[in-house]
């Protein structure tokens, strides 16, 4: 099955871009996904095909008009799920990213602007996406990161079937540090473990680097990780409830 996207964007010349190369190209061109990327502005009503207009309430900038914005997701919903890109959105998890990638493909549609009249997500179920705490110009880079990130998980596109297993994220913490050759370089030496041959020590040092790394350079990650690991089976807290 190929993992189908449609792009609802005003500037579809900006796809696929990067997505038209390396292991996302590739796939493409294995027939592995699908790209359609549609002009919003098509969808428009007037002779000028207006998009947009001034912010209710006053202040700079313009907003995505919500007919236009409806009449572009009928045109192409068709049972796959349906994501905004904007900086309100629910941060982009991996976990969320394997769901996707496992699923038919995805709608995702990009803003502009000021971003989207508020009307569009009450009268359409959309999933608001932020790709993280900063803003961009517009949805389009942040649907190029959110599709990367599916695309390489799908079947077929990474290699061996492990190789996405022990990255960042996969297990809730940041990857181990990874060393290759030479074995010496400016005097700093691969750490003797890796060099040794014995993989469950490799194993045991590779895990304890992720948790160290993770406690030290994202708290907010190490926190999540904990509370997660000390949580009850939820058999287990269903029956302490009833008792």
């Amino acid at each position: 099955m190929t993992f189908a996207v449609t792009v609802l964007t005003l500037y579809p010349e900006m796809f696929p871009g990067p997505l038209g190369v390396s292991l996302a190209g590739r796939a493409s061109s294995e027939g592995r996904w699908s790209l359609d990327a549609v002009n919003i502005r098509d969808f428009a009503a007037d002779k000028h095909r207006t998009v947009d207009d001034t912010p209710a309430g006053g202040g700079a900038g313009m907003v995505l008009r919500a007919d236009v914005l409806a009449a572009a997701i009928d045109g192409v919903a068709d049972g796959r799920p349906i994501l905004a890109m904007t900086p309100r959105g629910a941060p982009l998890t991996q976990a969320r990213i394997r769901d996707l990638a496992s699923g038919p493909g995805a709608i995702v549609m990009c803003g502009r602007f000021e971003g989207f009249d508020e009307r569009i997500f009450e009268a359409r179920a959309i999933e608001q996406v932020s790709i993280g705490d900063y803003v961009l110009s517009g949805g389009e880079m942040g649907a190029l990161v959110l599709l990367d990130a599916c695309i390489r998980l799908l079947p077929g596109v990474m290699g061996a079937p492990s190789s996405g297993v022990d990255e960042s994220f996969e297990t809730g913490l940041l990857e181990y540090p990874h060393y290759t050759r030479p074995s010496t370089w400016e005097g700093r030496t691969i750490p003797e473990v890796l060099r040794s041959g014995d993989h469950a020590k490799i194993a045991a040092w590779r895990k304890s680097m992720a948790e160290a790394d993770t406690r030290s350079r994202r708290p907010d990650l190490w926190e999540r990780h904990e509370g997660a690991r000390v949580q009850p089976p939820s058999g287990a807290r269903r029956r302490k409830k009833d008792e």
